[in-house]
């Protein structure tokens, strides 16, 4: 496990730009975090890293949105919406098989949601951290803690990643 402490939206976006940069296709991520915690920003950062162009915001509506022309293609999939039982019926596993789909990368926000165990994976708990003594309220809503977590099944599929971050951002540990 791997934590860091941010100050800004720009170093969530930092550690997700270095993170793409060293990921394969075939990773899934799990964003883990409530409502406003980060987890679209990291996305966001994953695919400058990546070479994505244009805005990515949210699926929380159109649940998966596929960004095809970076690096390697990100999948972003967004459950926030969804009963369990609702999961299954999207076929995520295409996602990951790359049967249906170029493998990419698989980013899953609440995927918390799915009634059935990920893949090897790289969970990233994202959780704002509040200053009682900042004045600043904006600041304060940008300081979070992440961590990077590999399911058991997956630390040597993600230990270069991890050891990538850690070495390219010990000042935030």
């Amino acid at each position: 496990m791997l934590t860091f402490y941010l100050n800004s939206l720009e170093n969530t976006q930092a550690i997700a730009f270095e993170l793409a940069r060293v990921l394969l296709p075939g990773s899934i991520l799990w964003l883990s975090g409530n409502l406003g915690s980060g987890k679209t920003t990291f996305v966001q950062g994953l695919g400058k890293g990546l070479g994505i162009e244009g805005e990515i915001t949210s699926p929380t509506f159109s649940l998966i949105d596929e960004h095809l022309h970076g690096r390697i293609p990100l999948y972003h999939i967004d459950l926030y919406r969804l009963e369990p039982e609702q999961v299954q019926s999207l076929h995520l596993f295409s996602y990951w098989q790359g049967s249906d789909f170029p493998l990419g990368i698989v980013a899953i926000e609440w995927a918390e949601r799915m009634n059935h165990q990920l893949p090897p994976h790289l969970k990233i708990c994202l959780s704002p951290l509040f200053n009682q003594f900042s004045d600043l309220a904006s600041k304060q809503e940008e300081s979070r803690q992440i961590q990077f977590i590999p399911s058991e099944n997956a630390e040597h599929q993600y230990q270069a990643a991890i050891a990538h971050l850690a070495s390219n951002f010990s000042h935030f540990s």
